[in-house]
């Protein structure tokens, strides 16, 4: 019997990630960048979500500290592109606003655990993506747009 995927989520605010769970993904969850490092060496997760303004550590310190530790473990942080220094996605897989509609960051987890890890996809190529090989079909695209995708 297959386990849903688990996500460790490091976020001030861990209601705003219902959607993950009610979308069957179990959820660690983490107020704080320390309480997050220390749940992610203790127990086994498939994919991390992380708020970039977590106080005293921030998401890139931390994002930079778990691929230290397992540099292929997905890692989605969310935060506004407009206030992030120079850097803070090097360790980032993904980033979603904080003003995207929540079903974008069920979509990127999806992507990232499902889709992603099944193409040989390189960050520098992404702009050489086609209709052909991407990840979503526009009918796809338009249901994350309007919050209707289903996969």
């Amino acid at each position: 019997m297959a386990t849903n995927p688990t996500l460790l989520c490091i976020h001030r605010d861990p209601a705003r990630l219902r959607m993950l769970q009610e979308n069957g993904y179990e959820l660690l969850t983490a107020a704080t960048g320390h309480d997050g490092l220390r749940l992610f060496r203790s127990r086994p997760v498939d994919g991390i979500v992380l708020e970039y303004n977590l106080g005293l550590l921030d998401g890139a310190v931390i994002a930079s500290e778990i691929k230290q530790v397992r540099p292929t473990i997905p890692i989605v942080m969310v935060a506004e592109h407009a206030e992030l220094p120079d850097g803070a996605l090097q360790a980032v897989d993904v980033l979603v606003s904080t003003s995207d509609p929540p079903h974008f960051l069920w979509a990127a987890v999806h992507f990232m655990l499902n889709v992603k890890p099944a193409q040989a996809f390189d960050p520098l190529a992404s702009a050489l993506v086609t209709r052909k090989n991407a990840p979503f079909s526009p009918k796809e695209w338009q249901g994350i747009r309007n919050g209707t995708v289903q996969f």
